[in-house]
């Protein structure tokens, strides 16, 4: 292994052990998300992306949420910049045990480039919250994702660490932060895994709850 690829592999393995020894409460929720993907290309600069994702709570033994995701993606404006329209619609289990229903279109901006050798992408998102019982509500995302350049074991495993906050536009509060550690392999030629942990930080009205998460996701690309 070289040094460009040794001194990635040393911050990685510090800062995920730093991630991972964060004390968990025992009022601390566990849970396992797991998500699927395709895409397709619809001609030179535009592609069709769909995914599924499940979510379970309660130490992952109560399923409580799932979401379909339609978009459309267009990079023709410039090498590092690619823009799209989806629509997201979800279902989740209330406090109370009720199912709830939300409409969510977003559009999405990513930036990519290099920086001091990392791959570097950005991702603004602006999402309009239409939901059931509760007042519908624009909210902000904002994604940076940082790709170390190195392959671990013979998967060729890519380590990656991100970061996503949650903004209400309307409110103008920071609502959810996200950090997250995780590892990107090519499982066949069209075919991408990625493993993760996530701690998730939200604000309800007088507190932060934490939220540990691992999950995985599987995506085809045509």
């Amino acid at each position: 292994m070289s040094k460009v690829q040794t001194i990635p592999l040393h911050a990685f393995t510090v800062l995920t052990a730093a991630f991972l020894c964060v004390p968990c409460s025992a009022s601390e929720d566990f849970q396992f998300w797991s998500t699927t993907g395709v895409s397709a290309n619809l001609s030179q600069n535009w592609a069709a992306q769909f995914e599924e994702e499940f979510r379970f709570r309660d130490n992952a033994g109560r399923f409580y949420y799932h979401h379909s995701d339609l978009g459309f993606v267009y990079t023709g404006l410039a090498d590092w910049l690619s823009v799209g329209f989806n629509y997201r619609q979800i279902f989740e289990e209330d406090s109370m045990g009720e199912w709830r229903q939300e409409n969510r279109p977003h559009l999405n901006a990513t930036l990519t480039g290099k920086v001091s050798g990392l791959s570097v992408s950005n991702r603004s998102r602006l999402e309009y919250r239409d939901r059931e019982a509760q007042q519908d509500t624009w909210r902000y995302r904002n994604k940076l994702t940082v790709n170390l350049p190195a392959e671990l074991t013979p998967l060729k495993l890519q380590p990656y660490f991100a970061d996503e906050v949650f903004l209400n536009v309307e409110g103008r509060a920071f609502e959810i932060n996200r950090a997250c550690v995780g590892l990107t392999t090519n499982l066949l030629k069209n075919l991408k895994g990625d493993v993760y942990y996530v701690r998730q930080s939200s604000r309800s009205t007088d507190h932060w709850t934490d939220i540990n998460i691992i999950g995985i996701q599987l995506r085809i690309a045509f």
